[in-house]
This record gives C-alpha cells, structure tokens and sequence, in this order.
C-alpha cells in the first residue's frame, strides 16, 4: 500500500510539476500528515522530488522547463541529488562523527552534504551554509542557529556566491568546514567549474581551524576548470570506499587523514 501511495503521491507532483503538502494529505484522508512526509523523504531519496518547505517540486518536470532539457552544467542539483545516494549516505554517517555540540560550523552547498545536513541533530551549535537547501534543511532544527552568507544564488547548484559571499566568510571564524567539490585528482586538487564557488571555497577552508572534504568516488580522477584547494590544503578526506592510489597517497604525504 505504501508503494502504491508513493507512486500516486509521486504521479501527482511530475503531472503537475509540484504539489503542496496540503494538497497531498487531502489525497489520502485516512493517513497521517507525518505519513505523507515520509513519503516525500522517500521520494527525494530516491531522487525523483526535491521537498520544499510547503511541499515538493518534480525534478523530471525542472529538467524539462530548462533549456536543453537536464543535458545543462555538468554539476545541476537536480542531476547531483538523485545520483550515488548510497555512497552519500555512507559519507554522510561518517562525517556526522565530526559534528559537536556547541561549535561554528560551516556547511558547503552540495548534495553530500545536504546528506550530512538531513542527519544532524537538534543541538545548540551555529551552521553557517551558502546552500539554500542546506539552510532550509536545518532550520527545521530548533536549536542550531543558521547563517547565510549574501550573495548572487546559482539556480543549478542552489548555491549563493560571489564577492558579497567572500567577503562575509573572510570575516568569520569557523571551527569546522564541511567541503564539497565536482573533482578529485593529483594534479588539481579539488576542483569545481564555477569560478565564483571555487574562490568561496578556498576562502572558507583558509578560515576553518579544520576543513574536511566530503567526496564520493565519482568525484575522483576528474580535473576540472578552477582549483579551490591543493590535496594537502584540507584536514580530512571523508569518501564512502578507498580512493584510487595515487589520491591516497598524495594525501598520505600531505598529512591529509583518510575516512
């Protein structure tokens, strides 16, 4: 029954192109409100929706109303969220050991660490993110206070950037950064295809007492335009399986710890 509900709730949202969670629970009048959002977490983990603070938006239906379809920048939320979510999961679960009560904190934007952001819990700590959805994740949160820096939002990646972004980072102190990046290689570090992100980025891990990257393998042997940081310029490299030789042992030699 469940399956089937999920598969209406899901057929109602991609005809429609989104669907408030209203409009959903008066679908099904004999299940619960708190049934219907475990519905939708589902759904998004599956990668088919991405919810929203008053319901869900299809992501078959936002590739559509692009131009080109979903064939856009290598790095679209929409592509990113529904893709390995095992291994983001698995990273996520790690990195969470990470995560204290008490501490500044700053969140890339990401769908890996959206991951970690959806399993943090309720604690007094602040969270500093440019990921709009980062940011409505955890103020559902009562006791983490969240930050946003200013800045110019990227509708492919969720991601607020820019010259008003750096220079509201370059003014904080943050005890622990959660990073994210499009690429992984020897020769390029970590890299990205935004020059804004990438200058945020760097700005960030040059702020953090410590930085840690979140990764997955996909990410791995894959150069591309612009450089946010060298192997050896993070503390931890947190990734769901070992990376390729190479990687790991540029790391090693950096002093960069392996999760």
């Amino acid at each position: 029954m469940s399956d089937e509900r999920r598969s209406e709730i899901l057929s109602v949202i991609d005809g429609k192109g989104e669907a408030s969670l209203a409009e959903l629970c008066g679908l099904f009048p004999d299940v619960s409100e708190m049934t219907v959002r475990r519905d939708l977490i589902q759904l998004e983990q599956e990668g088919h929706i991405i919810r929203t603070r008053g319901g869900a938006v299809s992501i078959r239906r936002l590739g559509e109303s692009r131009p080109g379809g979903v064939n856009g920048e290598e790095n679209e939320y929409m592509l990113r969220a529904g893709s390995n979510r095992d291994a983001k999961d698995i990273i996520a679960r790690k990195a969470l050991n990470f995560v204290e009560k008490g501490r500044s904190i700053y969140f890339d934007a990401g769908s890996t660490v959206m991951a970690l952001a959806r399993i943090v819990p309720d604690e007094t700590m602040t969270i500093i993110t440019n990921g709009a959805n980062v940011a409505q994740e955890l103020v559902n949160r009562h006791n983490i206070t969240v930050m946003m820096p200013g800045g110019t939002l990227n509708r492919n990646t969720l991601s607020v950037s820019g010259p008003i972004s750096v220079n509201f980072v370059d003014n904080l102190n943050i005890e622990l950064a959660f990073m994210s990046a499009s690429g992984c290689s020897v020769d390029g570090g970590f890299t990205v295809s935004n020059i804004y992100e990438a200058e945020l980025k760097h700005t960030v891990i040059a702020r953090a007492r410590t930085s840690i990257m979140l990764l997955d393998s996909s990410k791995f042997s894959k150069s591309l335009l612009f450089t946010l940081a060298e192997l050896g310029q993070v503390d931890y490299l947190v990734c769901e399986c070992d990376p390729p030789e190479d990687i790991a042992k540029a790391c090693r030699n950096s002093g960069v710890v392996i999760v």
